[in-house]
């Protein structure tokens, strides 16, 4: 089953933010990154810092469709 991961990567003082379908595994994650950038539809954004950082992080996309459920912690309303 394919998943929506969120991907983003900062290297060389650029930020590009994509989502990509993959399985749940590093290598199909991988494999679905590079196709991506292979295609050369990524928008490559200045960061005007970090330049010289290089990182990928990736996370699951969930669409939920619930209502938001809430509860009251210490008298402030927090979502949980």
């Amino acid at each position: 089953m394919l998943k929506k991961f969120l991907v983003q990567i900062w290297a060389y003082d650029y930020h590009a933010k994509f989502e990509v379908l993959a399985k749940d595994n590093p290598e199909s994650i991988e494999h679905s990154i590079l196709d991506k950038l292979g295609d050369k539809s990524i928008k490559w954004e200045s960061t005007g810092m970090f330049s010289d950082t290089r990182r990928i992080t990736y996370e699951e996309v969930v669409d939920v469709t619930r209502p938001i459920q809430y509860e009251k912690v210490l008298g402030v309303r927090v979502a949980v």
